[in-house]
């Protein structure tokens, strides 16, 4: 066995034995993030402590793109793939849609529309200093990022321009803030993951305020989980949405959307 193969056995089982179920992927990542056996160690021992293997890495996958994270920011779930694939089809019908990434975190979101869609004006928005400088280094001049809470942030200009706004806010009841993992509750921004009351108190402002900043035909795209989904489509009908609901069962996480009922005809 070469002296490769034997600090990635050792590695992987210091891993093991810290609980890590992906133990031999992670000492692989960790290797080959390294420049030196010496950095990998340094490396390793974050992860041991419990960082969250994003943050050691310095990135978190994303519908196949590696997005820049940093400690103090919310990591992106696989689950967000599911709205972003469904905030991608309701662009990709439009001639050079404008688009907006609310609470954007790391911008995650929108690498996935400036990949796919060359034409689209991008914006992005987030309450965090540390969420707007991440997402201001992930896409650069792809897109305008603005720091302020939810719509608040953006140029009164954008006011009946948005054709598509998809939010990944915050959804965790507050209550359940405690039984989270324990990489999230500890090192993950508790302002990225509270929710409030039912975990619907920011999705619900949302709600009320995206008309005002639709276009025409313009669609609200909102993640939450697929119990919450019924209430929130409730939400969304009052607010005067013609609504609709999928959800992922792989994930338990649906997407709520819906166009202005007196702008669709």
């Amino acid at each position: 066995m070469d002296a490769d193969q034997q600090l990635l056995g050792r590695f992987t089982a210091r891993l093991q034995g810290a609980g890590c179920v992906f133990a031999l992927e992670e000492a692989e990542l960790l290797l080959r993030g390294a420049r030196s056996a010496a950095e990998a160690e340094v490396l390793l021992q974050r992860r041991l402590t419990g960082e969250p293997l994003e943050y050691v890495l310095g990135w978190a996958e994303f519908l196949g793109r590696r997005v820049k994270v940093v400690p103090g920011v919310f990591i992106p779930r696989r689950r967000t793939e599911f709205l972003a694939a469904a905030a991608l089809e309701s662009a990709s019908g439009r001639n050079a849609p404008v688009i907006l990434d609310l609470c954007c975190g790391s911008g995650a979101l929108s690498t996935v529309f400036a990949a796919a869609l060359s034409k689209a004006e991008l914006h992005a928005a987030d309450l965090a200093p540390d969420a707007v400088a991440a997402a201001r280094s992930n896409l650069g001049d792809q897109a305008q990022v603005y720091q302020g809470d939810l719509f608040d942030a953006l140029p009164r200009q954008l006011r009946g321009r948005i054709d598509v706004v998809a939010a990944n806010a915050p959804y965790v009841p507050t209550e359940q803030l405690p039984f989270l993992p324990r990489e999230a509750r500890i090192h993950e921004p508790a302002g990225a993951l509270d929710g409030g009351r039912e975990g619907l108190e920011l999705l619900r402002r949302i709600t009320a305020e995206a008309s005002e900043w639709l276009s025409r035909d313009g669609e609200l795209l909102v993640e939450c989980s697929s119990g919450q989904a019924p209430g929130l489509a409730e939400d969304f009908d009052a607010a005067g949405f013609r609504t609709a609901t999928r959800t992922d069962t792989d994930t338990g996480t649906a997407v709520v959307s819906g166009t202005l009922k007196d702008r669709s005809a």
